[in-house]
Protein backbone atom coordinates (compact mmCIF):
# COMPACT_ATOMS: atom_id res chain seq x y z
CA UNK A 1 0.00 0.00 0.00
CA UNK A 2 2.60 2.09 0.98
CA UNK A 3 4.22 1.78 -2.48
CA UNK A 4 1.10 2.52 -4.26
CA UNK A 5 1.18 5.71 -2.44
CA UNK A 6 4.51 7.04 -3.53
CA UNK A 7 4.15 5.65 -7.01
CA UNK A 8 0.99 7.94 -7.05
CA UNK A 9 2.76 10.59 -5.61
CA UNK A 10 5.92 10.48 -8.05
CA UNK A 11 3.02 10.08 -11.02
CA UNK A 12 1.15 13.76 -9.51
CA UNK A 13 4.43 15.36 -9.67
CA UNK A 14 5.46 14.39 -13.08
CA UNK A 15 2.21 16.04 -13.95
CA UNK A 16 2.08 19.10 -11.97
CA UNK A 17 5.77 19.85 -13.93
CA UNK A 18 4.76 19.08 -17.14
CA UNK A 19 1.83 21.75 -18.45
CA UNK A 20 4.36 23.09 -21.32
CA UNK A 21 3.95 25.02 -24.61
CA UNK A 22 6.28 24.72 -27.78
CA UNK A 23 7.01 26.95 -30.33
CA UNK A 24 8.53 26.01 -33.63
CA UNK A 25 8.63 27.75 -37.18
CA UNK A 26 9.21 26.31 -40.55
CA UNK A 27 9.10 27.75 -43.89
CA UNK A 28 6.14 26.87 -46.24
CA UNK A 29 6.43 24.35 -48.87
CA UNK A 30 9.01 22.14 -47.27
CA UNK A 31 8.95 18.78 -48.59
CA UNK A 32 7.13 15.82 -46.47
CA UNK A 33 9.23 14.64 -43.76
CA UNK A 34 11.35 17.74 -42.97
CA UNK A 35 12.44 18.29 -39.73
CA UNK A 36 10.19 21.29 -37.49
CA UNK A 37 11.28 20.68 -33.71
CA UNK A 38 13.28 18.09 -31.44
CA UNK A 39 10.01 17.36 -29.17
CA UNK A 40 12.05 14.60 -27.04
CA UNK A 41 14.41 17.28 -26.18
CA UNK A 42 12.75 20.27 -25.99
CA UNK A 43 10.40 18.37 -23.68
CA UNK A 44 12.95 16.32 -21.48
CA UNK A 45 11.90 13.19 -22.23
CA UNK A 46 13.75 9.78 -22.96
CA UNK A 47 12.91 8.50 -26.41
CA UNK A 48 11.97 5.08 -24.41
CA UNK A 49 10.20 7.18 -22.39
CA UNK A 50 8.06 9.09 -25.53
CA UNK A 51 7.40 5.13 -26.70
CA UNK A 52 6.35 3.87 -23.05
CA UNK A 53 4.35 6.74 -22.44
CA UNK A 54 2.39 6.14 -25.86
CA UNK A 55 2.95 9.46 -27.54
CA UNK A 56 1.15 10.90 -30.21
CA UNK A 57 0.26 14.32 -31.72
CA UNK A 58 -3.93 14.48 -31.13
CA UNK A 59 -6.25 14.69 -33.70
CA UNK A 60 -9.50 16.65 -32.81
CA UNK A 61 -10.41 16.02 -36.98
CA UNK A 62 -8.70 19.03 -38.24
CA UNK A 63 -6.49 18.10 -41.01
CA UNK A 64 -2.92 17.03 -39.32
CA UNK A 65 0.31 18.62 -41.19
CA UNK A 66 2.53 17.24 -38.21
CA UNK A 67 3.47 13.23 -37.22
CA UNK A 68 6.21 12.61 -34.12
CA UNK A 69 8.43 9.85 -35.13
CA UNK A 70 8.91 8.00 -31.60
CA UNK A 71 12.68 6.25 -33.02
CA UNK A 72 14.12 9.82 -32.81
CA UNK A 73 11.93 12.33 -31.24
CA UNK A 74 11.31 14.62 -33.95
CA UNK A 75 8.51 16.42 -35.11
CA UNK A 76 8.24 16.25 -38.83
CA UNK A 77 6.15 17.36 -41.48
CA UNK A 78 3.39 15.20 -42.32
CA UNK A 79 2.79 16.68 -46.02
CA UNK A 80 4.14 20.11 -47.79
CA UNK A 81 2.06 23.04 -47.03
CA UNK A 82 1.31 25.96 -48.82
CA UNK A 83 0.45 28.75 -46.25
CA UNK A 84 -1.58 30.71 -48.39
CA UNK A 85 -3.98 27.91 -48.63
CA UNK A 86 -4.66 27.51 -45.20
CA UNK A 87 -4.14 30.99 -43.72
CA UNK A 88 -5.62 32.99 -46.69
CA UNK A 89 -5.36 36.61 -45.52
CA UNK A 90 -4.20 36.17 -42.26
CA UNK A 91 -1.30 38.09 -41.63
CA UNK A 92 0.63 35.58 -39.18
CA UNK A 93 0.03 31.70 -39.97
CA UNK A 94 0.00 30.06 -36.89
CA UNK A 95 -1.14 25.82 -36.58
CA UNK A 96 -1.53 24.52 -33.43
CA UNK A 97 -1.36 21.21 -32.31
CA UNK A 98 -0.97 18.97 -29.20
CA UNK A 99 1.04 15.91 -28.16
CA UNK A 100 -0.72 13.34 -25.80
CA UNK A 101 0.91 11.26 -23.43
CA UNK A 102 -0.21 8.83 -20.61
CA UNK A 103 1.26 7.08 -17.38
CA UNK A 104 0.84 9.79 -16.34
CA UNK A 105 -1.34 10.98 -18.27
CA UNK A 106 -0.41 14.88 -19.62
CA UNK A 107 -0.47 17.34 -22.94
CA UNK A 108 1.35 19.52 -24.49
CA UNK A 109 0.58 22.48 -26.34
CA UNK A 110 2.47 23.90 -29.48
CA UNK A 111 2.29 26.17 -32.23
CA UNK A 112 3.81 26.49 -35.23
CA UNK A 113 4.50 29.51 -37.52
CA UNK A 114 4.25 28.74 -41.10
CA UNK A 115 7.17 31.17 -42.76
CA UNK A 116 5.88 33.17 -45.90
CA UNK A 117 8.62 33.03 -48.48
CA UNK A 118 8.09 34.80 -51.84
CA UNK A 119 6.12 32.13 -54.19
CA UNK A 120 3.46 34.82 -55.75
CA UNK A 121 3.54 37.68 -57.42
CA UNK A 122 0.97 40.55 -57.60
CA UNK A 123 -1.91 39.90 -59.98
CA UNK A 124 -4.60 41.95 -61.22
CA UNK A 125 -8.09 40.59 -62.32
CA UNK A 126 -8.07 41.94 -65.39
CA UNK A 127 -4.38 42.78 -68.22
CA UNK A 128 -5.91 45.64 -69.11
CA UNK A 129 -9.36 47.74 -68.51
CA UNK A 130 -11.18 50.97 -69.86
CA UNK A 131 -11.51 54.29 -68.11
CA UNK A 132 -13.67 56.48 -69.49
CA UNK A 133 -13.41 60.20 -68.17
CA UNK A 134 -15.52 63.22 -69.50
CA UNK A 135 -13.45 65.93 -71.20
CA UNK A 136 -14.95 68.99 -69.02
CA UNK A 137 -13.93 67.00 -65.78
CA UNK A 138 -12.17 69.40 -63.17
CA UNK A 139 -8.18 68.57 -62.52
CA UNK A 140 -7.75 67.22 -59.07
CA UNK A 141 -10.74 64.47 -59.55
CA UNK A 142 -9.99 60.99 -58.76
CA UNK A 143 -10.51 57.78 -60.24
CA UNK A 144 -10.29 54.55 -58.01
CA UNK A 145 -8.37 51.54 -60.02
CA UNK A 146 -8.82 47.99 -59.56
CA UNK A 147 -6.54 46.83 -56.76
CA UNK A 148 -3.60 43.99 -57.37
CA UNK A 149 -4.21 40.71 -55.12
CA UNK A 150 -1.09 38.98 -53.43
CA UNK A 151 -1.47 36.30 -50.94
CA UNK A 152 2.07 36.84 -49.64
CA UNK A 153 2.27 38.36 -46.05
CA UNK A 154 4.43 41.15 -44.99
CA UNK A 155 7.19 41.95 -46.97
CA UNK A 156 6.69 39.27 -49.65
CA UNK A 157 3.04 41.10 -49.72
CA UNK A 158 2.26 43.74 -51.83
CA UNK A 159 3.80 47.22 -51.15
CA UNK A 160 3.47 49.83 -53.47
CA UNK A 161 1.92 50.81 -57.23
CA UNK A 162 3.73 52.90 -59.66
CA UNK A 163 1.81 54.48 -63.17
CA UNK A 164 3.74 54.53 -66.34
CA UNK A 165 4.43 58.54 -67.01
CA UNK A 166 1.73 60.70 -68.54
CA UNK A 167 1.32 64.43 -68.33
CA UNK A 168 -2.32 64.41 -67.64
CA UNK A 169 -2.39 61.71 -65.06
CA UNK A 170 -0.48 61.30 -61.79
CA UNK A 171 -1.02 58.32 -59.40
CA UNK A 172 -1.99 58.68 -55.46
CA UNK A 173 -1.31 55.03 -53.58
CA UNK A 174 -3.67 55.48 -50.33
CA UNK A 175 -3.65 53.06 -47.48
CA UNK A 176 -7.02 51.99 -45.95
CA UNK A 177 -7.84 51.67 -42.67
CA UNK A 178 -6.83 47.77 -41.88
CA UNK A 179 -3.37 48.52 -44.27
CA UNK A 180 -4.11 47.26 -47.53
CA UNK A 181 -2.89 49.86 -50.16
CA UNK A 182 -5.19 50.47 -52.79
CA UNK A 183 -4.60 52.95 -56.03
CA UNK A 184 -6.11 56.39 -57.47
CA UNK A 185 -5.42 58.16 -60.55
CA UNK A 186 -5.71 61.78 -60.24
CA UNK A 187 -6.50 64.34 -63.28
CA UNK A 188 -3.77 66.61 -63.64
CA UNK A 189 -4.92 68.98 -66.27
CA UNK A 190 -7.78 69.10 -68.32
CA UNK A 191 -8.12 66.59 -70.95
CA UNK A 192 -9.25 67.63 -74.55
CA UNK A 193 -10.72 65.23 -76.64
CA UNK A 194 -9.84 66.54 -80.04
CA UNK A 195 -6.34 66.91 -79.10
CA UNK A 196 -5.42 63.45 -77.63
CA UNK A 197 -9.47 61.03 -77.61
CA UNK A 198 -7.23 57.96 -75.70
CA UNK A 199 -4.44 57.71 -72.91
CA UNK A 200 -2.70 54.55 -71.96
CA UNK A 201 -1.10 54.15 -68.99
CA UNK A 202 0.40 51.09 -67.12
CA UNK A 203 -0.22 50.11 -63.97
CA UNK A 204 2.02 47.83 -61.97
CA UNK A 205 2.17 46.37 -58.51
CA UNK A 206 5.21 45.69 -56.63
CA UNK A 207 6.09 43.58 -53.74
CA UNK A 208 8.86 43.52 -51.52
CA UNK A 209 10.62 40.52 -51.22
CA UNK A 210 14.11 39.50 -52.77
CA UNK A 211 14.30 39.15 -55.72
CA UNK A 212 11.16 41.51 -55.96
CA UNK A 213 8.37 40.42 -58.17
CA UNK A 214 5.41 42.38 -59.62
CA UNK A 215 2.12 42.03 -61.88
CA UNK A 216 0.89 45.21 -64.63
CA UNK A 217 -2.46 45.71 -66.18
CA UNK A 218 -2.78 48.10 -68.68
CA UNK A 219 -5.49 51.05 -68.29
CA UNK A 220 -6.98 52.59 -71.35
CA UNK A 221 -8.20 55.86 -70.53
CA UNK A 222 -11.22 57.14 -73.19
CA UNK A 223 -12.30 60.95 -73.14
CA UNK A 224 -15.70 61.71 -73.76
CA UNK A 225 -17.67 64.29 -74.93
CA UNK A 226 -20.55 64.71 -73.18
CA UNK A 227 -22.67 66.72 -70.55
CA UNK A 228 -21.30 69.48 -68.08
CA UNK A 229 -22.08 67.74 -64.54
CA UNK A 230 -20.66 64.38 -63.28
CA UNK A 231 -23.34 62.37 -60.60
CA UNK A 232 -22.44 63.66 -56.97
CA UNK A 233 -23.16 61.17 -53.91
CA UNK A 234 -24.54 62.06 -51.12
CA UNK A 235 -21.57 60.88 -49.13
CA UNK A 236 -17.83 59.58 -49.60
CA UNK A 237 -18.42 56.87 -47.56
CA UNK A 238 -21.40 54.96 -46.44
CA UNK A 239 -21.26 52.95 -43.48
CA UNK A 240 -23.30 50.38 -42.09
CA UNK A 241 -23.01 47.56 -39.79
CA UNK A 242 -25.40 44.23 -39.84
CA UNK A 243 -25.87 41.05 -37.73
CA UNK A 244 -24.37 38.15 -39.26
CA UNK A 245 -27.90 36.41 -39.06
CA UNK A 246 -29.66 38.84 -41.10
CA UNK A 247 -32.50 37.42 -43.83
CA UNK A 248 -31.54 37.24 -47.44
CA UNK A 249 -32.85 39.55 -49.09
CA UNK A 250 -32.84 42.59 -46.39
CA UNK A 251 -31.95 45.77 -47.35
CA UNK A 252 -28.43 46.74 -45.95
CA UNK A 253 -28.66 50.45 -47.11
CA UNK A 254 -29.04 53.00 -50.20
CA UNK A 255 -26.62 55.18 -51.63
CA UNK A 256 -27.80 58.20 -53.33
CA UNK A 257 -26.12 60.56 -56.75
CA UNK A 258 -27.24 63.12 -57.71
CA UNK A 259 -26.54 65.06 -61.34
CA UNK A 260 -27.22 68.78 -61.68
CA UNK A 261 -27.94 68.12 -65.07
CA UNK A 262 -31.55 68.10 -67.00
CA UNK A 263 -33.24 65.51 -68.82
CA UNK A 264 -31.39 62.40 -69.46
CA UNK A 265 -27.92 63.50 -68.45
CA UNK A 266 -29.32 63.37 -65.09
CA UNK A 267 -30.41 60.12 -64.89
CA UNK A 268 -28.28 58.29 -62.70
CA UNK A 269 -27.73 54.32 -62.78
CA UNK A 270 -25.48 52.45 -60.39
CA UNK A 271 -23.45 49.54 -60.47
CA UNK A 272 -20.56 47.92 -58.52
CA UNK A 273 -17.35 49.25 -59.50
CA UNK A 274 -14.73 46.24 -59.96
CA UNK A 275 -15.37 44.49 -56.63
CA UNK A 276 -14.22 41.03 -55.92
CA UNK A 277 -16.28 38.04 -57.61
CA UNK A 278 -16.99 36.56 -54.62
CA UNK A 279 -18.80 40.09 -52.43
CA UNK A 280 -20.80 40.20 -55.68
CA UNK A 281 -22.58 36.81 -54.56
CA UNK A 282 -23.07 38.20 -51.03
CA UNK A 283 -24.83 41.32 -52.42
CA UNK A 284 -26.64 43.27 -54.79
CA UNK A 285 -27.17 46.79 -56.07
CA UNK A 286 -30.42 47.66 -57.53
CA UNK A 287 -29.08 50.20 -60.33
CA UNK A 288 -32.52 52.25 -60.16
CA UNK A 289 -32.91 52.51 -56.72
CA UNK A 290 -29.22 52.17 -55.34
CA UNK A 291 -30.49 49.95 -52.55
CA UNK A 292 -28.15 47.40 -51.41
CA UNK A 293 -29.29 44.04 -50.58
CA UNK A 294 -28.10 40.73 -48.88
CA UNK A 295 -27.50 37.69 -51.76
CA UNK A 296 -26.79 35.20 -49.45
CA UNK A 297 -26.14 34.52 -45.62
CA UNK A 298 -23.37 36.54 -43.95
CA UNK A 299 -20.66 34.64 -41.78
CA UNK A 300 -18.59 36.82 -39.08
CA UNK A 301 -16.39 34.21 -38.78
CA UNK A 302 -15.63 33.78 -42.37
CA UNK A 303 -15.71 37.31 -43.28
CA UNK A 304 -16.22 40.28 -40.66
CA UNK A 305 -15.35 43.49 -43.45
CA UNK A 306 -16.62 44.30 -46.89
CA UNK A 307 -15.69 47.25 -49.01
CA UNK A 308 -17.14 48.18 -51.78
CA UNK A 309 -16.67 50.72 -54.67
CA UNK A 310 -20.10 52.06 -56.28
CA UNK A 311 -20.59 54.02 -58.79
CA UNK A 312 -23.04 56.27 -60.61
CA UNK A 313 -23.16 56.88 -64.01
CA UNK A 314 -25.26 59.51 -66.35
CA UNK A 315 -26.43 58.67 -69.44
CA UNK A 316 -24.07 60.59 -70.86
CA UNK A 317 -21.34 58.84 -69.24
CA UNK A 318 -20.23 60.49 -66.88
CA UNK A 319 -19.12 58.37 -63.64
CA UNK A 320 -18.94 59.05 -59.58
CA UNK A 321 -17.47 56.90 -57.07
CA UNK A 322 -18.25 56.36 -52.79
CA UNK A 323 -17.09 53.77 -51.14
CA UNK A 324 -19.36 51.79 -48.97
CA UNK A 325 -17.67 49.87 -45.47
CA UNK A 326 -20.28 47.15 -44.63
CA UNK A 327 -19.22 45.30 -40.78
CA UNK A 328 -20.06 41.98 -39.71
CA UNK A 329 -21.54 41.96 -36.40
CA UNK A 330 -21.19 38.78 -34.47
CA UNK A 331 -23.88 36.70 -33.58
CA UNK A 332 -23.95 34.11 -31.09
CA UNK A 333 -24.70 31.05 -33.17
CA UNK A 334 -22.42 28.18 -32.89
CA UNK A 335 -23.08 25.79 -29.62
CA UNK A 336 -19.60 24.88 -27.71
CA UNK A 337 -18.08 21.79 -29.14
CA UNK A 338 -16.62 19.76 -25.92
CA UNK A 339 -13.58 17.72 -27.52
CA UNK A 340 -12.44 14.34 -24.88
CA UNK A 341 -8.57 13.92 -25.40
CA UNK A 342 -7.91 11.52 -22.84
CA UNK A 343 -9.84 9.42 -20.08
CA UNK A 344 -8.77 7.47 -17.09
CA UNK A 345 -10.63 4.88 -16.44
CA UNK A 346 -11.13 2.43 -14.52
CA UNK A 347 -9.52 4.66 -11.55
CA UNK A 348 -7.97 3.03 -8.40
CA UNK A 349 -10.12 3.89 -5.68
CA UNK A 350 -6.60 4.82 -3.70
CA UNK A 351 -6.33 7.49 -6.15
CA UNK A 352 -4.78 10.18 -4.17
CA UNK A 353 -6.12 13.84 -4.53
CA UNK A 354 -5.71 15.71 -7.40
CA UNK A 355 -4.99 12.88 -10.18
CA UNK A 356 -5.90 13.74 -13.38
CA UNK A 357 -8.84 11.80 -14.68
CA UNK A 358 -9.74 13.32 -17.82
CA UNK A 359 -7.97 15.99 -20.25
CA UNK A 360 -10.16 18.07 -22.50
CA UNK A 361 -10.73 21.09 -24.58
CA UNK A 362 -13.27 23.19 -25.80
CA UNK A 363 -14.04 24.90 -28.70
CA UNK A 364 -16.25 28.19 -29.91
CA UNK A 365 -16.15 29.37 -33.26
CA UNK A 366 -18.14 32.89 -32.58
CA UNK A 367 -15.88 35.88 -31.38
CA UNK A 368 -15.96 38.07 -28.14
CA UNK A 369 -17.76 37.25 -25.44
CA UNK A 370 -20.08 34.66 -27.46
CA UNK A 371 -16.86 32.52 -27.91
CA UNK A 372 -15.51 32.58 -24.24
CA UNK A 373 -16.56 29.12 -22.83
CA UNK A 374 -16.86 28.13 -18.97
CA UNK A 375 -16.72 24.68 -18.42
CA UNK A 376 -18.27 22.76 -15.12
CA UNK A 377 -19.94 19.74 -13.61
CA UNK A 378 -22.13 18.42 -10.60
CA UNK A 379 -20.24 19.82 -7.57
CA UNK A 380 -21.30 17.23 -5.44
CA UNK A 381 -18.61 14.73 -7.06
CA UNK A 382 -15.27 13.91 -5.82
CA UNK A 383 -14.43 15.53 -8.50
CA UNK A 384 -13.32 19.28 -9.80
CA UNK A 385 -12.42 21.14 -12.68
CA UNK A 386 -8.98 22.72 -13.43
CA UNK A 387 -8.39 25.33 -16.28
CA UNK A 388 -4.55 25.02 -17.52
CA UNK A 389 -4.31 27.04 -20.65
CA UNK A 390 -6.52 28.49 -23.62
CA UNK A 391 -8.88 25.76 -23.85
CA UNK A 392 -7.93 23.37 -22.17
CA UNK A 393 -9.64 21.72 -19.60
CA UNK A 394 -8.48 18.86 -17.00
CA UNK A 395 -10.56 17.13 -13.97
CA UNK A 396 -8.64 15.74 -11.11
CA UNK A 397 -9.98 13.86 -8.00
CA UNK A 398 -11.31 16.54 -5.31
CA UNK A 399 -12.06 14.09 -2.87
CA UNK A 400 -10.70 10.34 -1.63
CA UNK A 401 -12.66 7.53 -3.43
CA UNK A 402 -14.58 4.54 -2.04
CA UNK A 403 -15.71 2.07 -4.57
CA UNK A 404 -17.63 0.51 -1.58
CA UNK A 405 -19.87 3.81 -1.13
CA UNK A 406 -20.12 4.40 -5.26
CA UNK A 407 -18.60 2.02 -8.04
CA UNK A 408 -19.59 4.36 -11.04
CA UNK A 409 -19.82 8.15 -12.14
CA UNK A 410 -21.63 9.09 -15.18
CA UNK A 411 -20.06 13.21 -14.64
CA UNK A 412 -21.66 15.24 -16.73
CA UNK A 413 -19.82 17.86 -18.04
CA UNK A 414 -21.48 20.99 -19.46
CA UNK A 415 -20.08 23.73 -21.94
CA UNK A 416 -21.27 27.83 -22.04
CA UNK A 417 -20.79 30.02 -23.66
CA UNK A 418 -21.21 34.49 -22.71
CA UNK A 419 -23.59 34.57 -25.74
CA UNK A 420 -26.75 36.14 -24.28
CA UNK A 421 -28.77 33.92 -24.34
CA UNK A 422 -26.21 31.57 -23.81
CA UNK A 423 -25.28 28.69 -25.86
CA UNK A 424 -24.70 24.86 -24.35
CA UNK A 425 -23.36 21.59 -24.84
CA UNK A 426 -22.37 18.87 -22.86
CA UNK A 427 -21.15 15.31 -22.68
CA UNK A 428 -21.02 12.53 -20.36
CA UNK A 429 -18.15 10.64 -18.71
CA UNK A 430 -18.88 7.08 -17.02
CA UNK A 431 -16.30 6.14 -15.11
CA UNK A 432 -15.34 2.93 -13.23
CA UNK A 433 -13.71 2.70 -9.83
CA UNK A 434 -11.55 -0.06 -9.11
CA UNK A 435 -11.40 -1.64 -6.36
CA UNK A 436 -8.03 -1.62 -4.03
CA UNK A 437 -8.25 -4.73 -1.07
CA UNK A 438 -8.85 -2.08 1.25
CA UNK A 439 -11.72 -4.15 3.80
CA UNK A 440 -10.57 -7.33 5.60
CA UNK A 441 -13.08 -9.95 6.22
CA UNK A 442 -15.87 -10.37 8.69
CA UNK A 443 -17.72 -13.36 10.26
CA UNK A 444 -20.98 -13.07 11.08
CA UNK A 445 -20.12 -14.64 14.63
CA UNK A 446 -17.53 -14.42 16.38
CA UNK A 447 -17.85 -17.58 17.89
CA UNK A 448 -19.43 -20.45 16.35
CA UNK A 449 -20.87 -23.84 18.77
CA UNK A 450 -22.47 -27.06 17.60
CA UNK A 451 -23.56 -30.21 19.83
CA UNK A 452 -22.41 -33.30 17.95
CA UNK A 453 -23.24 -37.31 19.68
CA UNK A 454 -20.21 -39.11 19.09
CA UNK A 455 -20.31 -42.33 16.89
CA UNK A 456 -21.02 -40.85 14.55
CA UNK A 457 -20.52 -41.41 10.48
CA UNK A 458 -17.70 -39.66 8.35
CA UNK A 459 -18.82 -36.70 6.19
CA UNK A 460 -20.84 -35.69 8.49
CA UNK A 461 -21.66 -31.78 8.72
CA UNK A 462 -21.00 -30.32 12.02
CA UNK A 463 -21.71 -26.41 11.25
CA UNK A 464 -21.10 -23.78 8.64
CA UNK A 465 -18.74 -20.74 9.18
CA UNK A 466 -19.17 -17.59 6.79
CA UNK A 467 -17.66 -14.65 6.10
CA UNK A 468 -18.20 -11.86 3.92
CA UNK A 469 -16.06 -8.88 2.15
CA UNK A 470 -16.67 -5.31 1.23
CA UNK A 471 -14.50 -5.37 -1.21
CA UNK A 472 -14.92 -6.97 -4.92
CA UNK A 473 -13.65 -9.94 -7.52
CA UNK A 474 -10.67 -11.84 -6.14
CA UNK A 475 -10.21 -9.19 -3.38
CA UNK A 476 -14.14 -10.29 -1.52
CA UNK A 477 -13.35 -13.99 -2.69
CA UNK A 478 -12.42 -15.57 1.09
CA UNK A 479 -10.86 -18.97 1.72
CA UNK A 480 -11.41 -20.73 4.82
CA UNK A 481 -8.60 -22.70 6.94
CA UNK A 482 -9.34 -24.54 10.73
CA UNK A 483 -6.21 -23.96 12.66
CA UNK A 484 -6.11 -27.31 14.08
CA UNK A 485 -8.52 -30.54 14.19
CA UNK A 486 -7.61 -33.64 12.95
CA UNK A 487 -10.77 -34.80 13.05
CA UNK A 488 -12.97 -32.19 11.24
CA UNK A 489 -12.47 -31.13 7.64
CA UNK A 490 -13.18 -27.36 6.83
CA UNK A 491 -14.17 -26.95 3.30
CA UNK A 492 -12.24 -24.17 2.15
CA UNK A 493 -14.95 -22.33 -0.01
CA UNK A 494 -17.92 -23.13 1.63
CA UNK A 495 -17.20 -22.93 5.37
CA UNK A 496 -18.65 -25.77 6.03
CA UNK A 497 -16.79 -28.05 8.83
CA UNK A 498 -17.41 -31.89 8.81
CA UNK A 499 -16.11 -34.77 10.80
CA UNK A 500 -13.52 -37.09 8.81
CA UNK A 501 -14.16 -39.89 11.19
CA UNK A 502 -16.63 -41.28 14.39
CA UNK A 503 -15.53 -39.40 17.60
CA UNK A 504 -15.76 -40.97 20.75
CA UNK A 505 -16.88 -39.30 23.69
CA UNK A 506 -15.09 -41.08 26.58
CA UNK A 507 -11.80 -39.55 24.37
CA UNK A 508 -12.75 -36.05 23.69
CA UNK A 509 -16.25 -34.26 25.43
CA UNK A 510 -15.06 -31.68 23.17
CA UNK A 511 -13.27 -29.64 20.36
CA UNK A 512 -12.12 -25.90 20.15
CA UNK A 513 -10.57 -24.48 17.34
CA UNK A 514 -9.43 -21.01 15.38
CA UNK A 515 -10.76 -20.73 11.44
CA UNK A 516 -9.43 -18.58 9.36
CA UNK A 517 -10.92 -16.35 6.51
CA UNK A 518 -8.19 -14.61 4.27
CA UNK A 519 -9.34 -12.79 0.84
CA UNK A 520 -7.60 -12.63 -2.10
CA UNK A 521 -5.68 -10.14 -1.34
CA UNK A 522 -4.31 -10.92 1.98
CA UNK A 523 -6.32 -9.53 5.11
CA UNK A 524 -7.82 -11.92 7.16
CA UNK A 525 -10.31 -12.40 9.99
CA UNK A 526 -10.94 -15.16 12.71
CA UNK A 527 -13.21 -16.77 14.24
CA UNK A 528 -13.63 -19.73 17.18
CA UNK A 529 -15.32 -22.88 16.84
CA UNK A 530 -16.41 -24.73 19.82
CA UNK A 531 -18.11 -28.45 19.48
CA UNK A 532 -19.39 -30.23 22.42
CA UNK A 533 -19.37 -34.30 22.01
CA UNK A 534 -22.17 -35.95 23.88
CA UNK A 535 -22.05 -39.35 24.77
CA UNK A 536 -24.38 -42.32 23.72
CA UNK A 537 -24.73 -45.32 25.84
CA UNK A 538 -21.98 -48.00 23.94
CA UNK A 539 -20.00 -49.20 26.63
CA UNK A 540 -20.73 -52.10 29.24
CA UNK A 541 -20.14 -52.00 33.10
CA UNK A 542 -16.67 -53.75 33.45
CA UNK A 543 -15.99 -55.28 36.84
Amino acid sequence: RLQQVLLWGVLLAAWEAAWGQLRYSVPEEMPKGSFVGDVAKDLGLQLTELRHRNAHVFDTGRTRYFFLDLQNGHLSMMDQVDREEICAAVPKCILNFEILVKQPMNIYKGEIEILDINDNAPSFPERSSVLEVIEYTAPGARFPLEKAHDPDSGVNSLQNYECSESSYFTLDVKNRDDGVKYPELILAKSLDREQQAVHNVILTATDGGSPMKSGSTTIQIVVLDGNDNAPEFTQSVYKVTVREDVAVGSRVLQVTATDRDEGPNAEVKYSFFKIPENFEKTFKLDPESGEIEIKEKLNFEEHEFYELVVQARDAGGLTSHSKVHIKVADVNNYVPEIVIMSVFSPIPEDTPLGTVIAIFSVQDRDSGANGEVQCSITESLPFRLEKSFDNYYRMVTAELLDREQQSEYNVTVRAADGGRPALQSSTVLALRVLDVNDNAPVFLQERYSARLSENNAAGALVLSVRATDADWGPNARVRYRLGEGRLFYLDPRTGDVKVTGPLDYEEGKYYEATVEGKDGGGLTAHAKVHIDITDVNDNAPTL
